[in-house]
């Protein structure tokens, strides 16, 4: 017999929005982007336990343009192997570059995997932790993300990437 899971959600505020945080006893298991980014007053954040305080901080410091490498447990759930392995290899992409989908495939094994990668990336629960918004296309257009081009095109700027003229893609 299978035991249900509590998650418990949480909003805490960052200079982007509010972001919906969901917690299950193993870890972080969802980070929601804020539809807007319009900024909002920070909530106090009293009576959460230390690691949302220290979540919180982290993407107050992440959406006012510090590099911070986000080091969390988090509870993947049912995710698939494929999943799992693309969400590392992710992970693995420093803050302020970026990767092909194809190079993602080829980091996991699978190189004639992209679309799947894609797959991947529009599945990943906890965007900023997994930085799917860090796999462009072969042809270096941001391509798509879970929170819409807009997010993609404002987290690859905040991280100096330079959507503007095009994602810094590192020679294949």
């Amino acid at each position: 017999m299978k035991r249900e899971q509590t998650i418990q959600s949480y909003l805490l505020a960052t200079p982007a929005g509010q972001v919906r945080v969901e917690l299950s006893p193993k870890g972080l298991c969802a980070l929601r982007l804020p539809r807007d980014r319009s900024p909002r007053r920070r909530a106090r954040s009293a009576g959460l336990d230390a690691m949302l305080r220290r979540l919180s901080r982290d993407l107050r410091d992440y959406f006012d343009g510090k590099e911070i490498k986000f080091s969390y447990p988090m509870d993947l759930g049912a995710a698939t192997n494929f999943q799992r392995a693309v969400w590392r290899a992710l992970r693995r992409i420093p803050h302020g570059q970026t990767r092909t989908y194809a190079e993602v495939a080829r980091a996991v094994g699978r190189p004639k995997a992209c679309r799947a990668v894609g797959a991947a990336c529009g599945q990943n629960p906890l965007p900023l932790l997994i930085p799917c918004h860090r796999a462009v296309a072969s042809n270096g257009k941001p391509g798509g993300f879970s929170g819409g081009r807009g997010w993609k095109k404002f987290l690859l700027d905040l991280e100096g990437v330079g959507a503007d003229e095009g994602p810094n893609v590192q020679p294949e």
